[in-house]
């Protein structure tokens, strides 16, 4: 046999056996649900503000590590990504717009709570995530406990403000909807920190000069899609897409493709569910 011809079989069985292997993958994936097939397409709500999760790229559309996961579990159910219709959601109104049908799923950096749990259903838990507090960097503030009769802003309908009102009651809370309206009002003295999550705040911090973070972490929590309440079979096939996506090292490559170089290697860690630290206030 000629070499020719031995390197044409050789590439003969490597293409059955990927296409093998694909079909085996492709089968492990439970069946999509009857309402999803008939839509032939994922409407998913995805933050829009909140780099590198999901962000307005120059070309004005949504970009980003859980915008591109959006649009993977669409591209497992038909096939491409381009199967997607998203819709960019707030902190504040993302579990509305699902609720109200706009939307069948929200990748949109939501933390997994009980009382969000009473409203929607989570997926298994995909990454995890603490809280950090900016302060301008000639702040006299120190710790947490020094936040205690001032004024901070949050951000409306973040997981923050249920932490600030069970552990530091005396903490008062400016509630705006952006993370730029937050930053800006921080800088005009509106507040003397300005509390979200930890990577919202590593950020931040290192990309403007003016403000530092108070680094004390505080309020450990887990971040998962959601789905309406009893849609079992959607929330199977979502898991099983989110599971499948990380296995294939997608994630990562998102992360790599939108993440800042000097925060890549935090943010591959927080979607790493062995690397949760030990504690947090």
């Amino acid at each position: 046999m000629s070499i020719a011809a031995i390197l044409l079989r050789s590439a003969a069985v490597a293409a059955l056996a990927a296409a093998v292997a694909g079909a085996a993958t492709a089968q492990t994936m439970p069946p999509l649900p009857e309402a999803i097939q008939k839509a032939g397409v994922v409407k998913a709500g995805v933050k829009c503000d909140y780099p590198p999760d999901g962000f307005i790229d120059s070309s004005g559309k949504p970009v980003g590590v859980e915008v591109s996961l959006a649009r993977q579990v669409a591209a497992y159910a038909f096939g491409s990504p381009d199967k997607t219709e998203l819709t960019c959601v707030t902190t504040a109104n993302r579990i509305p717009t699902l609720v109200s049908g706009k939307v069948d799923l929200v990748i949109a950096t939501i933390g997994v709570t009980p009382q969000r749990a009473e409203v929607v259903d989570f997926s298994d838990n995909y990454a995890w995530g603490g809280s950090d507090v900016l302060v301008l960097n000639d702040s006299p503030l120190k710790g947490l406990d020094d936040l205690k009769g001032k004024t901070i802003i949050v951000i409306k309908g973040a997981w923050q403000i249920g932490w600030f009102e069970k552990n530091l009651p005396e903490v008062k809370m400016l509630r705006l909807d952006t993370v730029s309206d937050a930053l800006q009002a921080m800088l005009q003295g509106r507040g003397v920190g300005y509390a979200h999550d930890l990577a919202v705040i590593k950020g931040l911090a290192q990309k403007n000069p003016r403000v530092r973070r108070l680094d004390e972490l505080y309020q450990l929590g887990y971040r998962g899609a959601a789905v309406r309440k009893g849609e079992k079979e959607w929330l199977a096939y979502v898991n099983a897409a989110i599971k499948r996506a990380k296995s294939e090292g997608l994630v990562v490559q998102w992360i790599k493709k939108y993440d800042q170089p000097d925060l890549v290697e935090t943010t591959v860690d927080s979607w790493d569910l062995s690397k949760v630290p030990a504690k947090a206030r």
